[in-house]
């Protein structure tokens, strides 16, 4: 049994204001939209205030892959900071800490991402994360 803890940062630049970036991870059907992974999903539950809490799910192949985070912060417009765990089928694969962090940039809007982690097992890699959240992000891009 081993844990891996890694860090790390992801920078975008979106042609949206900070409103519209912000709405597009609160409101439940528009978050549905961008943040699933390339599964089928099978649900996907928001309760965006500060004690709420994110689920999603969805299989690959005869996996179920699973999502549960806690809504730990939230400054409207600036921050978001989740607390989260991945599971495949019942096995708990990782815990994280991510914050977003959401501030103006020109007539955009700059998102930086940061996460850290504790990957269990080699059943999650910090790898395996960065890229699946880029992939995340790129879909939000497709928002605007």
């Amino acid at each position: 049994m081993t844990v891996k803890h890694a860090t790390f940062t992801i920078e975008r630049t979106y042609p949206a204001s900070p409103e519209k970036v912000w709405n597009a991870w609160s409101d439940p059907e528009k978050k549905a939209k961008w943040f699933a992974g390339p599964h089928e999903t099978s649900d996907h539950e928001l309760d965006f205030r500060i004690g709420g809490r994110e689920h999603v799910s969805g299989k690959a192949e005869d996996t179920l892959h699973r999502y549960e985070a806690v809504y730990q912060d939230i400054v409207p417009n600036e921050r978001i900071v989740t607390t989260y765990q991945m599971y495949q089928d019942e096995t708990r694969t990782s815990v994280s800490v991510a914050t977003v962090e959401i501030e103006p940039d020109g007539e955009g809007t700059r998102l930086t991402y940061t996460e850290q982690g504790a990957f269990f097992d080699d059943l999650d890699r910090v790898e395996w994360r960065e890229q699946g959240t880029n992939t995340l992000f790129d879909q939000l891009g497709r928002q605007f």
